[in-house]
């Protein structure tokens, strides 16, 4: 009888516990405004001035994604701090601007932290860049660089690649720190002006924050890598028209559920 009953107050107590466990509080996801990240890639710290003068008459916010830190001059330095001090965000984007995917595959991610990420960091950290976001070169990622860049950076971001229809883009904010940006370059295969205004209507409609990303802002298209200002233009204007909010990637992290934040 009595080993029938500590049987039954086992049984009991496992019940319990796994309804206890099924009652801890999920993570609520934040409320936001519908809005956009403009996010552009490499060091074309002149071409990224000149689209801010043009836009900031839109309150225009960006993010960008610096790489070989320690190949940029001076003039070019005190530019970004003067676009920092703006509003706009200056993130890590590489010290050598290596393939991680590949570099990982050959050398392993203890040589990577240490060659691609380290020194990039202690570099714009001296510089008084203050960089919380990391965009991966050619948006090649895996889930062990996600993980191990996770300690040093709050928002991680990839690239979309596709051109599906807006509901099934990855180029959303959803609620996760590691963020996928469609590609605005005309070079890009899956880029129009259409397609965009479907997705930032999409946005729009939806309440969701669309993430956008090119490289060197043009007036004229002349080679790859290439995002024309009349593009930017068209995006800003449609953004205040529709009163969507300009981001940078370092904002997402304020709307982390609490247990990524």
């Amino acid at each position: 009888m009595k080993i029938f009953s500590i049987k039954v107050l086992l049984i009991l107590l496992f019940f319990t516990f796994i309804s206890c466990e099924n009652k801890k509080p999920k993570p609520v996801s934040k409320p936001y405004k519908a809005g956009v990240i403009l996010s552009f890639d490499d060091a074309y710290v002149d071409e990224w001035s000149e689209a801010d003068s043009i836009l900031r008459k839109y309150s225009w916010k960006a993010t960008f994604n610096v790489c070989r830190i320690d190949s940029i001059g001076e003039p070019e330095i005190k530019t970004l701090l003067e676009m920092q001090k703006y509003g706009h965000e200056i993130a890590g984007h590489g010290y050598h601007h290596y393939n991680a995917v590949k570099f990982v595959n050959q050398n392993g991610i203890t040589a990577y932290m240490n060659q691609e990420i380290n020194p990039m960091i202690v570099s714009m950290k001296k510089k008084d860049f203050k960089v919380t976001s990391f965009a991966y070169p050619y948006g090649m990622r895996s889930e062990l660089l996600d993980k191990s860049l996770s300690n040093d950076f709050k928002i991680i971001r990839g690239r979309a690649f596709g051109g599906e229809i807006p509901e099934k883009q990855d180029s959303y904010f959803n609620n996760s720190k590691v963020v996928f940006a469609f590609d605005i370059d005309n070079s890009h295969v899956h880029f129009s002006i259409p397609y965009v205004l479907e997705l930032l209507h999409y946005a729009k409609k939806n309440n969701k924050i669309l993430l956008l990303c090119g490289h060197k802002p043009v007036k004229e298209v002349t080679e790859n890598y290439q995002t024309k200002i009349e593009t930017l233009e068209f995006i800003c204007k449609y953004m205040q028209l529709n009163d969507l909010k300009f981001y940078r990637l370092s904002d997402l992290d304020d709307l982390l559920p609490q247990s990524q934040g």
